[in-house]
């Protein structure tokens, strides 16, 4: 587990009046890019023990999110095409950490679940995951947090917004197949 020990004594911000200037959009993408890769960092070492990575992760973590989806609703949510999930899921299934299902109305169709071994290590890496998170949201207090959910929001095209907003629909149930 990766344990962040130091305080952040200087925390870089853009001018107030010149936010929607050049280097202050940029500044917020190169914002974007370190503060994705570093953490995810804190899950690769758990992937890599399984031989796995990122793309992996993201379909575990799809999945515990949307237990029994379908698989055209997984390719919806993680917006890639049905050759890079099946690469993925044969992989997951090897290993076996996921498992197809048929639906119970339409046997044709298949239902995508986690197995033991599949939530096992994805409730992991949201651990890994999720300590960080809280550290930040800590840091960055409620205004903060409040701001980052709109902001990263308005960077989502219509149609993700309407993925995330679906996908963060409490409880969160997969259609009935």
């Amino acid at each position: 587990m990766i344990r962040y020990t130091f305080e952040m004594s200087r925390i870089i911000s853009p001018p107030p009046v010149q936010y929607l200037r050049t280097e202050a959009i940029r500044g917020g993408m190169d914002l974007l890019m370190f503060a994705h890769k570093s953490h995810l960092t804190h899950a690769d070492a758990a992937l890599a023990a399984q031989g796995l990575g990122r793309a992996h992760h993201r379909v575990l973590y799809i999945v515990s999110r949307y237990p029994g989806g379908k698989v055209g609703q997984i390719l919806s949510f993680l917006g890639i095409t049905k050759q890079s999930l099946g690469r993925i899921m044969k992989d997951l299934i090897e290993k076996d950490m996921v498992e197809l299902r048929p639906g119970e109305r339409d046997r044709r169709t298949r239902l995508v679940f986690l197995t033991s071994k599949g939530l096992e290590l994805e409730k992991a890496l949201f651990n890994e995951l999720h300590e960080n998170m809280a550290r930040a949201y800590d840091a960055a207090g409620k205004t903060a947090v409040e701001g980052y959910w709109t902001l990263m929001q308005h960077l989502m095209s219509p149609s993700a917004h309407e993925n995330f907003t679906a996908f963060n629909q409490q409880p969160l149930k997969a259609e009935a197949a």
